[in-house]
């Protein structure tokens, strides 16, 4: 539980850390001199344009689409919002970009990333176009569609705190939805841009909040943008040092580390038993369940143990700073757990619908195949012969095939 809750504040803590410097940045902004003040009124827009040529460079396309409605939103703050909302057509702006840009940050966060100038990209982009068309033609005709604005700036919730809030309850109930939807997906997939999503969705709302406010828009849109292009950053180097599949870090992490191990350390390891004959027999797509259920397995490993898929169905496990004697009983942990770990396999003929299924399994029709595996582990550690780390892993390798030549399920030294 703790460690899940770690990696859950490792994908938010770039979000959380920006949104605060923020804050704690806004009595400085008023301290400012007129050049450095213009300076920092220009800030968003150099934001996002690096936010923009990341996120196009790795083909982000969900962000990249979020930092377009940043910027048009801080450009209709420096052009019309900043003089106030009594007007029609700031007010009608506001109320639409309250709550345009959180439902389209929320949609976006849940749809599938295909990039910016592929077909779905293009479409995405049309999409944000028809949205906008739509407020200018309100705008355009305010005589005959004065009436939209006026329904969704509609006070319907039984709150007096926040009454004094110019965003509209439409546009904040929206908002609060989009919030618990995307932090329920970022705790389920733990991604970096969906966490960056949920930043920017909360600096948007604060800028909306504070619209009156000197300095808040400036600097929360700034934050916005500048959070996105952390996750950009963030998403980036998950790819180059996490393995996809098993989202555990991936050999080039292993080798990254190995750079920087003390003189101590112990190195299991860890290798499938059968996994080829098991991959002919179900396939490689429950094969790829078994490597996840036996990644989780080991990644929730004690006694400071570092989990990498090392490759293909083989594992490495790095304790720094313990001896072997220490990590072999957390290694049999880890072992039993995944012996005794039974995977269910849909069964070929097992109805598509649910309640189909929970019908036959009433009638006693059967159920899903169970199967289980085991892993072999071999383990090695630094002593006057073996100090460098490719000869503990080498070391650890022949110990594996030890333990499978004894006949697998079993941890040697």
């Amino acid at each position: 539980m703790m460690a899940a809750a770690v990696k859950n504040f490792s994908v938010l803590a770039p979000s959380v850390i920006l949104l605060v410097m923020a804050y704690l940045a806004i009595p400085h902004i008023a301290a400012l001199s007129p050049p450095q003040h213009e300076l920092a009124l220009l800030s968003p827009y150099l934001l996002i344009a690096g936010g923009l040529i990341l996120s196009f460079a790795f083909g982000r396309g969900r962000v990249f689409f979020v930092l377009l409605l940043l910027a048009g939103f801080y450009w209709l703050f420096r052009t019309y919002l900043q003089q106030g909302l009594s007007d029609f057509l700031p007010r009608v702006a506001f109320q639409f970009i309250c709550l345009l840009i959180p439902f389209n940050i929320t949609l976006l966060c849940h749809v599938r990333e295909r990039g910016v100038l592929t077909v779905a990209g293009r479409l995405r982009l049309i999409f944000l176009i028809m949205q906008l068309a739509g407020v200018a033609w309100i705008i355009r005709y305010r005589e005959d569609y004065a009436q939209v604005p006026l329904f969704f700036s509609r006070p319907f919730l039984p709150f007096p705190s926040i009454a004094v809030s110019p965003v509209p309850h439409a546009a904040l109930l929206v908002a609060v939805i989009g919030f618990f939807l995307i932090l329920y997906r970022v705790l389920v997939r733990r991604s970096p841009i969906d966490g960056g999503l949920l930043g920017a969705l909360v600096a948007v709302v604060i800028a909306c909040n504070t619209l009156q406010l000197d300095n808040y828009p400036l600097i929360f849109i700034a934050a916005a943008a500048l959070i996105l292009a952390v996750s950009v950053l963030q998403d980036s180097h998950n790819m180059a040092f996490r393995d996809d599949l098993t989202g555990l870090p991936s050999r080039r992490a292993l080798n990254e580390l190995m750079l920087a191990l003390g003189r101590q350390y112990t190195i299991a390891m860890l290798d499938v038993d059968h996994f080829k004959n098991f991959n002919d027999t179900h396939g490689h797509d429950v094969g790829d369940q078994v490597l996840k259920m036996v990644a989780k397995k080991i990644g929730a490993v004690r006694g400071g143990g570092r989990p990498f898929r090392y490759g293909g169905e083989e594992f490495t496990i790095v304790f720094p700073r313990r001896k072997m004697a220490e990590v072999v009983p957390f290694l049999e942990e880890v072992r039993r757990a995944i012996a005794e770990y039974e995977l269910s396999i849909r069964s070929k003929d097992r109805p598509k619908k649910a309640e189909e299924g929970k019908k036959r399994r009433r009638a006693g029709h059967g159920g899903d195949e169970t199967v289980s595996v085991t892993i072999s582990i071999g383990v090695a550690e630094t002593n006057d012969s073996l100090r460098l780390a490719d000869d503990v892993i080498k070391a650890a390798d022949k110990a594996l095939y030890r333990a499978k030549s004894k006949g697998r399920n079993q941890v040697s030294k």
